[in-house]
């Protein structure tokens, strides 16, 4: 049985609390006629509803998260709005154990208190892994300030999984021309590798297991780039290893919108032992139905072994779920 690292859950007491300091109202842009499209809602029905979806795809379980960053400037009300955010998810996984897992998110940029929310989910909660969103108000999380929280996950070997925050990668080339979700978001997977490799956090911390989505963007496609330029001491001095192998240390998800080339990239770029299964639930239901979020990667005529371990075992031993 499937196991979806991304699948995205707003609860709504978080929601309610941060209003339209996220953006548009949580959940507008994800209303649509049908059940379990509004992820918002805690309602019986849509809970019933998602549940009803994972059986259909062959999905056992979901790990949870939400869309966007969940952050806020002043401390004491990013962590308000990180507990709530974490309590829902936490509820949730425990009324549906068998089916729901979810991820601890962190009260960024406030480190201290991300340090003791990452305790607080990791060993109170029952969150099988940590969340981090590329970019905090436009800072790369690859930055010197963040440095504490790899070492905590590294201490830990926690799996982090790491999601767009959806702002273009800052850049008015992308958002100026309205692909800050369609392109932006690929980009700033790419930059999270790219500054993943500079900073050389994969090879100071190998205990940690990054999950980087929608097959890690332009990242298979640019690898013997980067062992050619982007090595160059010109730009990069000083690496410990070629920035491929950075690279496929990074576990990847299956979110493609069905993209045979895509996945087949990805899929000779870095192995089937470091692909995992993702949706993007439920941003993919506008274009595709939930099973066919998976469906498609039996069609692609990968041996039996390695669709077996993309399927139902590399994001299973991930999370020490049984498999």
């Amino acid at each position: 049985m499937i196991c979806d690292v991304h699948a995205h859950f707003i609860p709504k007491p978080f929601g309610d609390f941060m209003g339209d300091r996220w953006g548009p109202r949580v959940g507008a842009a994800f209303a649509k006629a049908g059940i379990a499209k509004h992820p918002v809602s805690d309602s019986i029905d849509d809970i019933k509803g998602r549940l009803e979806l994972m059986d259909e795809a062959g999905v056992e379980k979901q790990v949870l998260s939400p869309h966007r960053p969940p952050y806020l400037p002043d401390e004491a009300e990013g962590v308000q709005a990180i507990r709530l955010l974490n309590d829902g998810y936490a509820d949730l996984a425990h009324r549906y154990s068998e089916r729901i897992s979810s991820y601890v998110m962190l009260p960024l940029p406030h480190i201290d208190a991300s340090l003791k929310e990452m305790e607080r989910g990791l060993d109170q909660l029952g969150c099988v892994g940590v969340n981090m969103h590329v970019t905090c108000f436009n800072r790369s999380v690859a930055e010197t300030e963040f440095e504490p929280i790899y070492q905590e996950l590294n201490r830990r070997r926690a799996v982090l999984f790491v999601h767009p925050s959806t702002n273009g990668a800052c850049s008015p080339l992308i958002n100026d021309y309205k692909f800050t979700a369609a392109v932006g978001t690929s980009i700033e997977d790419a930059c999270f590798v790219l500054h993943m490799i500079n900073k050389q956090i994969p090879h100071r911390y190998p205990n940690i297991k990054f999950i980087v989505p929608h097959l890690g963007g332009p990242i298979p496609m640019l690898l013997n780039r980067l062992d050619q330029q982007g090595q160059n001491p010109q730009h990069n001095p000083g690496l410990a290893e070629a920035p491929s192998v950075t690279a496929k240390k990074f576990y990847y998800d299956t979110v493609c919108y069905g993209s045979k080339a895509a996945f087949m990239c990805a899929y000779e770029a870095f192995g089937a032992d470091h692909l995992v299964t993702g949706s993007d639930y439920p941003v993919l239901q506008d274009y595709e139905s939930y099973k066919e979020t998976f469906a498609y990667i039996s069609r692609l005529g990968l041996p039996a072994q390695d669709l077996d371990k993309i399927l139902n075992h590399n994001a299973q031993s991930l999370f020490g779920f049984a498999h």
